[in-house]
């Protein structure tokens, strides 16, 4: 299924770049990814793509067709997830206590913008359960990716098996919740894309990606609201420091660091 069209861009998310998926030795999963984005494949390099997809031993891979940056792709295993996994401050990290893990509480949790998992992935190694929902087709495909091979490694396998990501955007996962009658997720995790404001020093290679492919999420104060009503206990935003409220909602408290905030809207309290 080769494509010489013109770019073809993820319409339903705005402000997404054009993707292509790169023709190497991975035909089965290439074609597959190919018929689930509705991108083209590609043999050669082709300048009217903003990015390309590749399968290579390591895994699914997302790079700037310009070259001015290496692949990003998830792997739990190794480089930052692995450090913040040894070394990273275990319960002490604020995320950790944003959710509310203390003593024997570790909640379940529903993170709705799930990105690349790195903050899932935390949340599981202290030993919560974690759904995750996103609606950026591409980056659910690299979430997907790394699933599957952080699922058969030995030192995270245990990890991951507590992560289950979702089809669907948050507002459809919600819905589907309440259709389902699941129990309710003690915690609903946001962290929605904040637009740039062009002030920050070197953009993380992630954040930069994400931010040409991505974009803002200009809607996200659209899931406060229903977040608030489907979670047992709290709802955890996490914002960039001066960002305003979400929705202009003012939260129960924050916890704030030096770039970050974390909202916390209290439903209900844990057990301790």
């Amino acid at each position: 299924m080769l494509a010489d069209t013109t770019q073809i861009r993820l319409a339903s998310i705005a402000g997404a770049g054009s993707v292509a998926i790169a023709v190497g030795g991975f035909q089965a999963l290439e074609t597959a990814l190919a018929l689930e984005l509705g991108v083209p494949l590609i043999k050669k390099h082709n300048k009217g793509y903003d990015f390309l997809l590749r399968f290579t031993p390591e895994g699914l891979g997302l790079e700037p067709i310009d070259g001015r940056s290496g692949a990003v792709r998830v792997d739990f295993a190794a480089g930052k997830a692995r450090h913040r996994r040894v070394f990273g401050g275990g319960k002490g990290q604020q995320v950790a206590k944003a959710v509310g893990i203390q003593g024997k509480v570790r909640p379940s949790i529903l993170d709705l913008t799930a990105g690349l998992g790195g903050d899932a992935f935390v949340l599981a190694s202290l030993g919560c359960s974690v759904s995750m929902a996103e609606r950026q087709p591409v980056v659910r495909a690299l979430l997907a990716d790394g699933l599957v091979r952080g699922s058969l490694d030995i030192d995270v396998g245990d990890i991951v098996a507590a992560m289950r990501l979702n089809k669907g955007d948050a507002l459809s996962v919600m819905a589907g919740w309440h259709r389902g009658q699941f129990d309710a997720p003690q915690v609903i995790y946001l962290d929605p894309m904040f637009p740039h404001s062009g002030k920050s020093a070197q953009v993380k290679k992630e954040m930069a990606l994400f931010r040409q492919l991505v974009g803002a999420d200009e809607d996200a104060d659209a899931l406060l609201a229903p977040a608030l009503a489907l979670a047992s206990h709290r709802v955890v935003v996490k914002r960039p420091r001066i960002a305003p409220d979400l929705a202009q909602h003012k939260p129960t408290y924050r916890l704030e660091g030096k770039s970050n905030r974390f909202d916390i809207y209290v439903n209900s309290s844990f057990d301790k």
